[in-house]
């Protein structure tokens, strides 16, 4: 055994140890086809993910200490009190989307500490006393979605800690049927949206003051909304919008105080007649009204609305989807104290720089999907800007003047417009700007625009634009940038420092460009870039024939950790040995769909720190594409992704000294028999995929499987969908249908079984030789006969037969051979004959000499006698001859009877009075009878050459068997 065969044996052993010993401890990773995230033993962390699953029952068996379960997006349609055990540590469950219409009373005692509980979009239509009867640690309650017509009175007399309650989209039809979730008296925010309310009488909710700080209404046919006590105090949050859209919806509050906590209000959509904005706006204190959000009133004049709506308190104002075309002076003149406008998604295509006169301290301005053509200095009057977004509208040209004195403003949105050029003047004056978005426009070049001092700027985005080459000190005046977004243009060629001067950048975008080998070819296109800490090249049309470069690409990146450079257009050919030379602080490289197949064993050999790496949707179909020697220079690699590559095998992953390898995901490959030395090489692996692969079901996998079913320390994902690809009468079939049971080799069985076996076996030997001992021998030789049959008939049938006929007879009638056979057979008819005595050839074993004679001649003539039915050798020779008498078919047999035998006597025979009753056959005339009709005959049977009708009718004149 060598070195490395003792050290995996002896981790196989510990590993074996560990793995028995955790098994005692706590249950295995044995949940059907869920994910277990977190340590079994850890109740801090341990989630169970089992959505979108298919389940129609709740699975089992679920760890006992599972803080997180989520269940959502399955077909469990009933809940019974039996599908849960207690799970006391549960804090959060998530059941939503799963088609439940029945869950039984008392279930939920089983998680009496549950603080999260998530229902929404099932089939409940009530909330019955027992729903949630044990739920005192309750905070969150999501019903939403659901067909509820009813909610018991004492359904929610338990949850005295709930504090939000989500009802949205049930069938309530009277705010009465919500009284019983008041019950819980902590209740903060309570959602009753997409219900069926008409009417809105606070007496029919309570009488009392509540604690709830939101309240949601919207989209509720609500055509009253009447307040007749102060049972709101604390409301911070009302919305009301798109309530009363098929009639006209009426307020009416007893006090105009009623509602004066209130910090943000939302009106959007909601059906109010122009004439009563008044009475919805002014005739009630609103001291502490913020925010306020009139979207999508269209048919209230915008005039109108900003007359009433800019209250002395007010911050926030949005208007959006008003189909407002045009902004004129004096419009904003109420609205002097607003810091936050949004006029988006209007049909805006002209402002008056004067409007803006009114409302300076404006810090937030929204005029994004507009019809705005051009800025023209728009914002000359707002000193205080911060945040500008004039994203999708239809700017096609910037002047140096459009943002001057902007000095405060810190995010500038002119995405999705037709800007084809920056002015180097544009943003001189943004000296505090921090993120400026520019993709999706029609730039052709960046210019100069970014040569001038912008020190603040941290996120810069040009992608989807039509760059197509980056030249030299482009970006020289941002210090400070620590994104640059370029990914999605044409660039093609980037020279020599084009990032000079981005000494903070931490992530630089160049996806989905035509960069190739050549434009990274000089090491200082990625110079002056210290801090880099991502790089994005994936999608490009870099190629590399060569096993090493003269100048590696990113030798200047000595603080990268993330690079992802997959998918390239052609398929990056190979990873030349130094490709990755520089990088040596990289921790993730993501190589996945570049047709790579091989990888040099040097390729990591300058990324010690990696512990991520894809290769996936590659052509690593070769056992020599990956050898356990790639992975040596890379001992932290944690998480490896190889799904897709052609993969036959991962023995590559033995002796690869990947220690700390917790994730491998190798799903889609051909993958078809885990053996037991790559399972136990496995150490601290926490995650396994191997989905969709071509497994085989036999013995092969057993370990396999039940090691997958009983590990704690390793979940292999989604196990429940491996099938089988062989033997083809398993295809198809589950992979865990395999019997593993008859897989187990049971040392005492085999033992048993070994010992019965040779004791039948020596028994039945001796019985054998003491009672059948010539049977056997015959049979022997009879089998070797049949063996040389065929061999024989073609040998003689190309080259001829050395014998006219074999004689078959007992040494005793050797006298009667000589004196009457030879002499007329022979001397007179001058047929050649075989005779033992004569033409055996010496020293050969007899039955070889006995199959050539046969074989050699055209007939066999067998003298039967009484001393020939005894002996054992005849018998060897008339069992040949049957042989060739059945093989060709053709009557090479003839049978002569020297003395009279009863049938009787032939009876013990088998095989020759079988022969004798098919047979004519030959009588030796007696003593005085004249023999002259025997000669003929017997001279006319070994002259056919035709098939045994022939010769029967040339014996016709001898009489039939009668045996």
């Amino acid at each position: 055994m060598t070195a490395n065969m003792e050290k995996l044996h002896s981790k196989a052993i510990k590993s074996l140890v560990v793995l028995f010993t955790l098994s005692v401890q706590v249950s295995a990773f044995s949940l059907t086809n869920c994910t277990v995230s977190g340590a079994l033993n850890d109740t801090r962390v341990l989630k169970v993910l089992c959505y979108n699953m298919g389940f129609f029952t709740v699975p089992s068996p679920i760890p006992s200490k599972v803080r997180h379960l989520d269940i959502s997006f399955n077909s469990i349609s009933n809940i019974r009190l039996r599908d849960f055990e207690d799970l006391w540590n549960l804090r959060s469950l998530n059941l939503s989307d799963s088609h439940v219409s029945w869950i039984e009373n008392g279930t939920a005692e089983h998680f009496p500490n549950l603080t999260y509980l998530n229902l929404a979009n099932n089939k409940l239509k009530s909330v019955s006393r027992g729903l949630l009867r044990g739920l005192g640690n309750l905070q969150v309650l999501r019903l939403d979605r659901n067909m509820i017509e009813s909610i018991d009175t004492y359904a929610f007399n338990t949850l005295q800690n709930m504090q939000m309650l989500n009802l949205t989209g049930n069938n309530l039809r009277k705010i009465t049927s919500v009284r019983p979730v008041l019950s819980s008296p902590g209740l903060e925010e309570l959602y009753i949206a997409s219900n069926n309310f008409e009417v809105f009488n606070s007496w029919d909710l309570s009488r009392t003051p509540l604690s709830l700080k939101t309240l949601i209404f919207t989209n509720n046919p609500l055509t009253k909304f009447q307040m007749t006590d102060n049972i709101f105090p604390n409301l911070d949050y009302l919305d009301l919008s798109y309530c009363g859209q098929s009639r006209t919806m009426l307020w009416n509050l007893t006090d105009k105080t009623f509602l004066s906590s209130v910090k943000t209000l939302n009106l959007t959509g909601v059906r109010i007649p122009e004439e009563n904005i008044a009475a919805v706006l002014h005739n009630i204190s609103w001291t502490s009204l913020f925010k306020l959000k009139l979207n999508g009133l269209k048919q209230v004049k915008v005039e109108t609305l900003l007359a009433y709506a800019c209250l002395p308190g007010l911050n926030v104002l949005r208007m959006q989807r008003n189909r407002i075309s045009n902004l004129t002076a004096q419009m904003l003149e109420p609205c002097s104290n607003l810091t936050e406008l949004d006029f988006g998604s209007n049909e805006i295509s002209r402002i008056s720089a004067s409007i803006f006169e009114a409302v300076t301290q404006l810090r937030v301005l929204r005029l994004h999907i507009n019809k705005l053509t051009q800025v023209n200095n728009l914002f000359r009057n707002l000193p205080m800007l911060e945040f500008i977004d004039l994203s999708r509208n239809q700017i096609s040209m910037l002047t140096c003047s459009d943002f001057a004195n902007l000095t405060r403003l810190h995010s500038l949105y002119l995405f999705s417009n037709r800007i084809s050029k920056l002015p180097s003047c544009v943003f001189k004056d943004l000296n505090n700007l921090e993120i400026l978005r520019l993709g999706t426009n029609k730039l052709l070049t960046i210019g100069a625009a970014f040569k001038n001092d912008l020190p603040f700027l941290k996120v810069l985005e040009l992608e989807f634009n039509k760059l197509s080459m980056i030249y030299k000190e482009t970006f020289r005046g941002l210090s400070g940038l620590q994104d640059l977004h370029l990914g999605d243009n044409q660039i093609s060629k980037i020279e020599a420092e084009a990032f000079f001067g981005l000494r903070n950048l931490t992530s630089l975008l160049l996806f989905s460009n035509r960069i190739t080998e050549k434009t990274i070819q000089d090491q200082m296109v990625f110079s002056h870039m210290p801090n880099l800490i991502s790089l994005e090249l994936h999608c490009n049309v870099i190629y590399y024939t060569s096993d090493t470069l003269k100048t590696p690409p990113f030798e200047h990146l000595s603080s990268l950790e993330i690079l992802t450079i997959h998918s390239q257009r052609r398929g990056l050919g190979k990873i030349p040995s130094n490709l990755l030379q520089g990088l040596t602080s990289l921790k993730m490289f993501y190589g996945g769909n570049m047709n790579l197949n091989h990888l040099h064993p040097d390729t990591f050999k300058s990324t010690p720190k990696l512990w991520f790496l894809d290769l996936s949707k590659n052509a690593f179909a070769d056992d020599d594409s990956i050898t356990p020697e790639v992975f040596h220079p890379v001992p932290k690699l944690t998480k490896l992704i190889i799904s897709r590559a052609q993969v036959h095998s991962l023995n590559f992953l033995l002796n690869s000294n990947l220690l700390r390898l917790s994730t491998l995901r190798a799903s889609g490959n051909m993958l078809d028999v885990i053996n037991l030395s790559l399972i136990l090489s496995f150490l601290h692996l926490r995650y396994l995929d191997l989905q969709k692969n071509t497994f085989t079901c036999d013995c092969n996998n057993a370990y396999f499987i039940k090691w997958a079913l009983n590990s704690n320390s390793t979940q292999v994902i989604y196990m429940n969908n491996y099938t089988c690809s062989y033997p083809l009468s398993q295809k198809g079939k589950s992979i865990l249908d395999l019997n593993t049971d008859s897989c187990n080799v049971n040392i005492f069985f085999l033992s048993f079984v070994c010992s019965s076996v040779v004791v039948t076996l020596t028994i039945l030997i001796s019985f054998v030789y003491q009672f059948l001992h010539w049977q056997v021998l015959y049979a022997y030789h009879l089998f070797v006969a049949f063996l040389y049959d065929s061999k024989q008939k073609r040998m003689h049938q190309q080259q001829g037969y050395k014998y006219d006929a074999f004689i078959s007879y007992n040494a005793r009638d050797e006298a009667w051979v000589i004196d009457e056979l030879l002499p007329h057979l022979e001397g007179e008819q001058g047929w050649r004959l075989c005779l033992h005595h004569r033409d055996f050839e010496p020293g050969r074993p007899i039955i070889d000499n006995i199959m050539d004679g046969i074989y050699s001649s055209r007939k066999t003539v067998c003298l039967i006698t009484y001393d020939y039915l005894m002996s054992t050798w005849c018998s060897k020779e008339i069992q040949m001859a049957t042989f060739r008498l059945f093989d060709e078919q053709k009557d090479v047999l003839i049978l002569i009877f020297l003395e009279d035998i009863p049938s009787n006597h032939l009876s013990p025979y088998y095989r020759m009075r079988k022969l004798v009753k098919k047979k004519t056959y030959l009588k030796w005339p007696k003593h005085g009878e004249d023999t002259r009709v025997f000669w003929q005959k017997l001279r006319m049977a070994l002259a056919t050459k035709e098939g045994p009708e022939e010769e029967k009718a040339l014996l016709s004149g001898q009489e039939e068997s009668n045996y």
